[in-house]
């Protein structure tokens, strides 16, 4: 209506006064409701072309949407697994700090995997005191068999030696069963040798690899009765935090409620997220200058600035299937969406995030006039399409007046 108002000024009305005071013909009269359409043809028509022309060169080069928000993020409060809440320590919209205790749950199983972990970190303990003893009997048995091997030997060279003096004495039997008692000493020693390094590396290899082994059986059943209680990862609040003890929770199905952090609570350093139609791709650049009006803050202009463009339309994603992707089959072409962020410190103060904004931003040519490398008429088009910028900047603040009053009154909301 704005545009149809300014093309009408430079169309309708000139034509209107050469018919009044050119051809001398009055309204009312010789222009009337059924007449003014023929009468006023050239001036409607051409306002009708210079309208759609003027709408189209303020939508293209100062795009607007609607489709604009102060997004935040939620982070979900999930244990790691399932089970039954056994107490709650927080409430609903309660503000928590980064590793405070939310909820705890069930522990019986993990209770009991503690309990058997210790007793088993205690069996390998008392076997270090079995393996001592074994040890200290082991080297016992290895001097007793040395002895014995010592005496049979020095019984054979006895033997030996009263057979050469005197052979009828000592018969050749008794000389053969001294040296089978010298070798079964041996045998007895050498087994005894055997059985102490046995018993040794048990105690210095086996034991030890055993005692970690139950350490680390202790220390995981540790770590898995220290899930059973939820903790906050970050600093936040609360939101939709209605847990009661007996609750079932589980990682995938049934999360226990929101948390909200403080730096997506804190308006002033968000960014807002705006989709803007594709064909804004060539003006939506870093740093084009943009206005926006939100709901939650009436009758208010924000100066913003646009910070980041995301470079691929969200519509156009594809991953592996076991389908043929048909691109009829995505009727929205998508949008392009930029981040925005204040002009000025504190231009976000008392937004709140996730309230519905109207946004405006604006194609700004004076770098490009002044490089002089545009002639007379590329000079005089970009001069017009920075000043009608204004009626846009116009549009936007009749909508921040008539937004709530719309709302209010003829929406009943």
């Amino acid at each position: 209506m704005l545009e149809f108002l300014l093309c009408s000024l430079v169309t309708i009305l000139p034509d209107f006064l050469f018919r009044r005071y050119g051809q001398n013909r009055r309204w009312g009269i010789e222009i009337n409701y059924f007449s003014v359409w023929y009468e006023l043809r050239w001036g409607i028509t051409t306002c009708v072309l210079l309208t759609v022309a003027l709408i189209t060169l303020i939508f293209y080069y100062h795009p607007s949407t609607t489709n604009v928000t102060p997004m935040f993020r939620t982070v979900s409060i999930l244990p790691e697994f399932g089970g039954r809440v056994e107490e709650v320590y927080v409430v609903n919209l309660q503000e928590v700090e980064a590793g405070e205790a939310l909820f705890s749950m069930s522990s019986v199983s993990e209770l009991a995997a503690v309990d058997k972990a210790r007793g088993t970190l205690a069996e390998t303990e008392a076997a270090f005191a079995v393996a001592r003893s074994d040890l200290d009997e082991a080297e016992g048995l290895v001097v007793a068999a040395d002895s014995a091997l010592e005496q049979a030997r020095d019984d054979l060279r006895r033997r030996l030696e009263a057979s050469a003096t005197n052979p009828e004495v000592i018969s050749e039997e008794e000389v053969d069963s001294a040296r089978n008692r010298v070798a079964s000493a041996e045998g007895m020693l050498a087994s005894a040798v055997a059985n102490r390094a046995a018993t040794r590396a048990e105690l210095e290899s086996v034991l030890p690899a055993e005692r970690k082994t139950a350490q680390e059986a202790l220390e995981q059943a540790r770590v898995e009765l220290g899930k059973t209680v939820i903790y906050a990862g970050v600093d936040g609040q609360l939101i939709q935090f209605l847990l009661q003890s007996g609750d079932v929770v589980n990682p995938i199905l049934r999360p226990a409620g929101l948390l909200i952090p403080n730096d997506d609570l804190a308006s002033g350093g968000s960014a807002v997220q705006a989709a803007f139609n594709q064909l804004a791709a060539p003006i939506v650049k870093p740093g084009t200058v943009a206005e926006i009006t939100c709901l939650s803050r009436p009758f208010t202009i924000v100066p913003m600035v646009v910070t980041a463009v995301q470079p691929v339309i969200a519509s156009g994603q594809i991953r592996p299937t076991d389908q043929l992707i048909d691109l009829q089959d995505r009727a929205r072409p998508g949008s392009l969406t930029a981040q925005l962020r204040p002009l000025y410190p504190g231009g976000m103060e008392g937004l709140v995030p996730g309230t519905k904004c109207i946004a405006n931003a604006y194609t700004n040519s004076h770098e490009l006039l002044a490089s002089g490398e545009l002639g007379f008429w590329g000079s005089l088009y970009y001069h017009m399409v920075d000043a009608v910028g204004v009626v846009h900047a116009i549009i936007l603040r009749i909508q921040a007046l008539i937004t709530p009053v719309k709302l209010l009154v003829f929406a009943g909301h």
